[in-house]
């Protein structure tokens, strides 16, 4: 029972980290134009 006082804030500051980690990649440009690397992979350039 002892445990449960560490591992539940470890995976809040966990889940926060991963929240914080995709606010970063969507508000820098990650997402915006997923489709060209699609269309970049079958070309032969």
């Amino acid at each position: 029972m002892d445990i449960l006082y560490l591992l539940i804030p470890l995976s809040v500051i966990l889940v926060l980290f991963i929240l914080g980690g995709l606010w970063w990649a969507i508000y820098h440009g990650q997402f915006e134009d997923i489709d060209a690397e699609a269309e970049r992979i079958l070309r032969n350039d």
